[in-house]
Formats: C-alpha cells, sequence, structure tokens
C-alpha cells in the first residue's frame, strides 16, 4: 500500500513505503488472534499518536465496524493556536474525489448512456487528437484504470514550480484553472507507453474522466455527483468548493515544506483555489462522510452487481508490490489476511486514506494536515486491521 502524494518538485506519483511496509509486515506476521474492539482502537490511537510524535500537526480518524463508530484525533489542528485537531473536521479528499467520479460513469453506463470501451474521442472529440493514433485508442476504462498513458500534468516541472511548490505556489493558489488548461499541460508530452499497456496514475485521466460525466449529463460533474451520491447517502458534510479558497467549518489548518532548499519551514496553505484541483481532487468531507460512502459502495448500494464486478476489477500496480488498481479503487492484501479496498488522496497541505473491508463492514478513514509523514500512514491501518493478540 502506497500514499499518493506531490514531491516538492511539483513531481506526482506513489510515494513507495519501503520502510513502511517491512515494518508493517512483520507486526502483523506477529499477530495471531483477534483482540477486543476496545484494544483494536487503543492500538489505532497509539499509532496515531506515533505519527504526531514524528512531526504531523495532526491526525483525525474514523473506524466503523460491527461494534459501533470510534471516532478520535491526535495532534494540533492550528500551529499557532495549537487548538487541537478535530474529530468533524472537514478537509479537502484529493484524489479519493475520483472514486466518486468513477462511480457516477458506472451508473450511467448501467443506465446505457455509455460504454465504459468507447473511446474517449467519442465523447470529448478533438481533445486528444493531437496525440495521433494513441488520442484515439484510449477507453472510458482505461481512464479509470489509468493504463491511458497519458502523461500526468502534475508532474509537468513549469507547472509543479508554478502551482505546487515554493514561491510560485504561494503567487498563484488563488488563480482560477480551467480543465482544460490542466489537460493541455498534459499532451505538451507524449503518451508514457500504448494504452492498456499497463498502469501508470495520473491526474489527467481523472480530469477527462469528470469531463465526460459533463458531456454525458449536459450538467456540471458536481450536480451529478450530488445528486447520485451525495443526497442519497446523506453525506451532509461533503461539499464541492468551486472557486472558492476556504475550508467549511468545522475545519483545521493544513501545512505544507514548500521550499526543498528549507525543510525545515512550514507554511500554511489552507487557503486555495478549488477550482485547480476540479474533478481530480476538489471533494471537501469527513471520516464520517468517506467511510458512509465506502461502505455504500462496496455494499451495492451504488452500483448494480455488474458494475461493482467492473470497479473491482484489477491491473497489477507495478509500483506497489501486493497492490492491484480497479476503476479508480485499489485492493491491497495485508499480510495478516484481510483485504482492503482504498483509495488515497495527497495534495498540498493534506494527505487521506479511506479503507474498507470487501464487505463494507470495517472501515477506517484517516486524514493528516500536513503533506508530509506518509511512512506513518500504514501503521495506522495495520493497527486497525491487524490487531495484535489480546
Amino acid at each position: 500500500m502506497a500514499v499518493r502524494k506531490r514531491s516538492r518538485t511539483g513531481m506526482a506519483g506513489l510515494a513507495i513505503l519501503v520502510t513502511a511496509v517491512t515494518a508493517f509486515t512483520g507486526s502483523a506476521q506477529a499477530s495471531g488472534g483477534v483482540a477486543s474492539t476496545v484494544v483494536e482502537h487503543r492500538a489505532t490511537q497509539t499509532a496515531m499518536d506515533a505519527a504526531v510524535k514524528a512531526g504531523v500537526p495532526g491526525v483525525t480518524a474514523e473506524a466503523r465496524d460491527a461494534d459501533g463508530v470510534w471516532k478520535s484525533a491526535s495532534g494540533v489542528g492550528d500551529l499557532k493556536t495549537g487548538a487541537p485537531r478535530g474529530r468533524n473536521d472537514r478537509f479537502r479528499v484529493s484524489s479519493i474525489t475520483d472514486t466518486f467520479v468513477a462511480t457516477v460513469l458506472l451508473q450511467m453506463e448501467a443506465e446505457k448512456r455509455l460504454d465504459l470501451d468507447d473511446p474517449v474521442a467519442r465523447h470529448l472529440p478533438g481533445l486528444l487528437s493531437g496525440l495521433g493514433k494513441p488520442g484515439r485508442d484510449i477507453t472510458v476504462r482505461q481512464l479509470l484504470n489509468h493504463t491511458s498513458g497519458l502523461f500526468d500534468y502534475l508532474a509537468d516541472p513549469g507547472y509543479g514550480e508554478t502551482y505546487l511548490a515554493g514561491e510560485g505556489y504561494l503567487q498563484h493558489r488563488f488563480d482560477t484553472l480551467t480543465a482544460e488548461q490542466r489537460v493541455r499541460v498534459a499532451l505538451a508530452h507524449a503518451p508514457l507507453f500504448a494504452p492498456g499497456a499497463r498502469h501508470s496514475f495520473s491526474t489527467t485521466n481523472d480530469v477527462l474522466a469528470a469531463l465526460i460525466v459533463e458531456k454525458i449529463a449536459g450538467r456540471s460533474y458536481e450536480d451529478e455527483v450530488r445528486d447520485r451520491i451525495i443526497e442519497p447517502l446523506g453525506l451532509r458534510a461533503t461539499s464541492f468548493p468551486g472557486n472558492r479558497v476556504r475550508l467549511p467549518r468545522p475545519s483545521s489548518r493544513a501545512y505544507s515544506r514548500l521550499f526543498a532548499s528549507q525543510p525545515d519551514r512550514i507554511d500554511d496553505v489552507t487557503e486555495v483555489n478549488g477550482s485547480q484541483n476540479w474533478g481530480s481532487g476538489d471533494i471537501v468531507s469527513t471520516t464520517a462522510d468517506l467511510n458512509r460512502f465506502y461502505a455504500a459502495l462496496m455494499r451495492g448500494k451504488l452500483l448494480p452487481l455488474r458494475q461493482l464486478k467492473e470497479m473491482k476489477t484489477t491491473n497489477d500496480n507495478p509500483d506497489v508490490p501486493g497492490a492491484s488498481y480497479g476503476l479508480d479503487i485499489e485492493r491491497f492484501q495485508l499480510s495478516c489476511g484481510t483485504t482492503v479496498w482504498y483509495h488515497d488522496g495527497g495534495m498540498v497541505g493534506w494527505l487521506t486514506l479511506a479503507a474498507t473491508t470487501e464487505d463494507g463492514r470495517h472501515q477506517l478513514t484517516l486524514d493528516y494536515n500536513a503533506d508530509w509523514g506518509a511512512e506513518t500512514v500504514l501503521p495506522i491501518v495495520n493497527a486497525e486491521f491487524c490487531p495484535a493478540s489480546s
């Protein structure tokens, strides 16, 4: 398992947690029994506290299992005032947004409004024409399972210097960007490989997927997600920022180490124009709402059986041993034998992960109000899903 995040140079990709995986495997293999719920969550709390001790400002989390709902937090939500991290904080979920978009597209497939094997060009004519044959061959399914080969615009050095790091970020974080502007950055680069050749996560795929939702629906992707998922599930703390820069309350401040040359410098990056992450990372939510969403998804409340099976049909993720990627959701078997389906999100100022068992009956969602400390995420997952012997 890995946490996707953006590096200080603006590059995007999978931060492979080799050290954490090694420690995680050993710890999980050492656990042989099933602990009580109290002990189980005590271990989760201890792992959260350890992340804060290692330097993460604050963590908020919620776990749900057969014994009920457990909510907790650790550390601070505001480094200036020392206010604690809130258990009900709202935060930017980053690429967890992708699972919402994929769910809408699968619902549209069930309604026969598209086929996942349609070429993208059928729904967004001309947009990928500059890529030649690869642009004609990429399908909607390949966007969702990230086998399109499209370059990730976040990995463009110029984009990174302007919008993801250093003075560029501080000067441009309130800029309004369109989806087409971000896609054009990606299309200035040749595809990484032929469509369908392998898996490689690219944020460009997710922006295109949201554009396809809009083209088919004839209205905003936000309206589609709201009407199809947010309102039916009663996700009252989940929203879209549009061009707004502030977070709804309750919320904590978000922090980033924007300057590679000043590793000890920490900047408050809470405010940012929501349009910069439109369609691929703009949703604002809570741990409780994300747990409700993934539980409903895994239990078949949002998709017919055929579409849920499609979502859970995976390709090996060559960047993360043991992981395989479906349609904007990932599968990982823990060394204690538990399989979790998860999605993570990493953006300037935030790291988020939502994980659930396949039956949707045991879940954990957590959020860091900082974009570092990814190596401490996996021990928290271990503590929750692979409890030590009581």
